[in-house]
């Protein structure tokens, strides 16, 4: 029997032909992509595997094969705001057959609600925060106005967990999904960077997305494949966590799951199609 192009076989091999969307990419504007990189190396105490510029990333998805790819970057600041949402609608309308713009916000930007509705005006499709480096809980009430003002439109995707401090605890986007039950939250890093077990305990279940950037090769696959079983592959998302993977590599990880064809499509694209009401 011949197998249908577009699969992933039974023993984790993936078809030429299947769709992917990455949910995960970050890039920054020439000039600055150096000095950010080595600032992430520096905190994560690894060393990263791409520019982060706009050639480098086209290149890596063209070697992975990717559909789509999801690209951000998170203002550390609230001056850099209006410039990263800029840069990214830019990207955005030069390549809008590859590239999908998240954009950001910083909970001490003065008009925050107005900034939304910019975002809607861009043509962005979601909103990627850090809190680890913008330093805010993700359950801070100072970040309501944004949760309130986005609602149901638009994805919320958050770095979640790190050991090392307690912005980002996996409990504190539990608390945001218990008092919005509306927004449509994504925890990065299956739900918790070096710490799968709190992701466990508060995240896995819960009507949240998960993506699986940066993750598997930490906690390995069977560990993993525990996690995105008993949280259910219906809301869980390929993300590569470029440049600090590759595109390829990344596909890699999520086939060494040993997932079946139906669960591996899912977090490949069809989740992602769902969630962000698109076609590929």
């Amino acid at each position: 029997m011949n197998r249908p192009t577009g699969q992933c076989s039974k023993s984790g091999k993936r078809g030429a032909d299947m769709k992917i969307i990455d949910m995960h990419s970050h890039i920054f504007p020439p000039g600055v992509a150096e000095k950010v990189i080595d600032a992430l190396e520096t905190f994560y105490g690894s060393r990263w595997n791409g520019t982060g510029e706009l050639d480098d990333l086209l290149r890596n998805l063209r070697q992975a094969g990717i559909s789509r790819s999801v690209i951000f970057s998170s203002a550390t600041k609230p001056s850099q705001v209006i410039p990263i949402n800029n840069f990214v609608s830019r990207l955005q309308q030069e390549y809008p057959e590859l590239l999908i713009a998240f954009g950001t916000l910083h909970p001490d930007f003065p008009d925050c609600e107005g900034e939304i509705r910019r975002i809607r005006e861009l043509g962005l499709r979601g909103l990627k925060f850090h809190p680890d480096f913008q330093q805010f809980n993700i359950d801070d009430p100072c970040m309501d106005k944004i949760y309130e003002a986005v609602g149901d439109t638009m994805p919320l995707l958050f770095h979640t967990g790190d050991r090392r401090t307690q912005y980002s605890k996996p409990e504190r986007l539990l608390n945001v999904h218990k008092r919005y039950p509306e927004l449509k939250l994504i925890a990065a890093h299956l739900g918790g960077y070096s710490e799968w077990d709190r992701a466990m305990e508060y995240l896995v279940g819960q009507e949240v997305w998960l993506d699986t950037s940066s993750s598997i090769r930490f906690m390995g696959p069977e560990k993993a494949r525990r996690l995105v079983e008993a949280h259910g592959t219906d809301r869980v998302l390929f993300a590569s966590d470029y440049p600090g993977d590759t595109q390829r590599q990344a596909v890699k990880e999520v086939l060494s799951m040993g997932l079946s064809e139906e669960d591996n499509e899912k977090i490949f694209w069809k989740n992602a199609e769902r969630l962000l009401g698109i076609r590929v």
